[in-house]
């Protein structure tokens, strides 16, 4: 158990670093740490990858107050675009986790590598999207926090991936589209880790210390070091040069969700 500890608390902390480093979610590091874990302990397979997703989604949950109120005081968050959003990412933060628990274990694995695979992509190439985008309507508001929400519960992720260009394709400042996509990833995990509790309440095949897919004590050992470590990812962000680092985790991604596609393609 000790090194299990060990284990959540470096995970914590690589994923706070990397999120303030990279300006990406932790939840996709934390998400495969947790598949790790609990296929060592030898959890069912039909669970283990809704415990992870659940679990991390309960971690941004925490790290993710953080990180909005340093925004907050920077008046960096535009809430009249979050509000817009709001509706579409609490629908969206609840479907994603419906479609999840009804998919087996494996299946979502191996949707889980293609999805790392596209993410790897965008950070080598630096994808954006095209033009000046447009001002957010309601209407597109509902369907990108509606398509963001699903996708961010479905994967176990903070949501800032996809996010931050659409927000900057709305005319806001990138630093705008940051901090304002920090906010709209607390009301997904929040939806996104109620749901997972309530879908898997009492499930008999979960470990000690779960309340339905969200494992409490790994929260409490992630959230314990990713809080510290993400203002050192910003500080030496703000210090060098990360294009380098981007891709070096580009090409882990890719080899990560390779592998989950490899060791599900016939199961």
């Amino acid at each position: 158990m000790l090194t299990v500890i060990v284990l959540f608390l470096v995970a914590g902390g690589m994923a706070g670093f990397l999120a303030g480093l990279l300006g990406i979610g932790g939840g996709v590091l934390v998400v495969q740490v947790l598949l790790f874990i609990f296929v060592a302990w030898e959890v069912d397979a039909e669970v283990l990858t809704h415990l992870a997703i659940g679990t991390s989604l309960a971690t941004i949950l925490v790290t993710g107050l953080s990180s909005i109120h340093a925004h907050h005081r920077r008046r960096a968050v535009r809430w009249q675009a979050w509000a817009r959003m709001l509706p579409g990412l609490c629908l969206g933060g609840w479907l994603g986790v419906q479609l999840a628990v009804a998919m087996d274990g494996a299946r979502l694995q191996m949707l889980l590598g293609i999805f790392l695979l596209l993410v790897a992509l965008r950070m080598y190439r630096q994808v954006r999207l095209a033009g000046q985008g447009r001002e957010m309507g309601n209407g597109l508001a509902t369907l990108a926090g509606t398509a963001i929400g699903s996708l961010s519960t479905f994967f176990g992720i903070g949501g800032g991936i996809l996010s931050v260009p659409f927000l900057h394709w709305c005319r806001l400042r990138m630093q705008e589209a940051v901090a304002t996509a920090a906010a709209c990833g607390l009301p997904v995990a929040l939806v996104g880790t109620l749901s997972n509790v309530l879908a898997g309440w009492q499930d008999p095949r979960l470990p000690p210390g779960s309340s339905g897919f969200v494992y409490w004590p790994a929260v409490l050992g992630i959230t314990l070091t990713s809080v510290w470590f993400a203002p050192v990812g910003a500080a030496v962000a703000h210090r060098m040069s990360v294009i380098g680092l981007r891709r070096a985790f580009a090409f882990f991604l890719l080899f990560v969700g390779l592998r989950l596609i490899v060791l599900n393609w016939n199961v």
